[in-house]
């Protein structure tokens, strides 16, 4: 099984990512529940949000302390489609 890491990031309004895998998935991750909680409480002041990059080790940062494992968002983005992919209730 080979390492799946973000080719390509972009911030969108509402605290979203789009986020472009090496398997050839993307999708739009939404982060605005983690907003104002513990170290992403500095998405509060200004527009850190908008300087997110991808790191040396394959994370998403927005500086030297804050970033977050692309491990945990490429399960969002997965969990996403599958969620999509069930009929809804009627």
């Amino acid at each position: 099984m080979s390492i799946v890491k973000p080719l390509l990031i972009k911030t969108e309004p509402g605290f979203k990512l789009i986020i472009k895998i090496s398997d050839g998935n993307e999708g739009i991750v939404d982060l605005s529940d983690l907003v104002g909680k513990g170290v992403f409480k500095e998405w509060s002041n200004g527009d850190l949000f908008n300087k997110a990059y991808i790191d040396v080790t394959g994370a998403i940062a927005w500086n030297d302390e804050l970033d977050i494992c692309s491990d945990a968002l490429y399960e969002r983005i997965i969990r996403n489609e599958r969620l999509n992919l069930i009929e809804p209730l009627k």
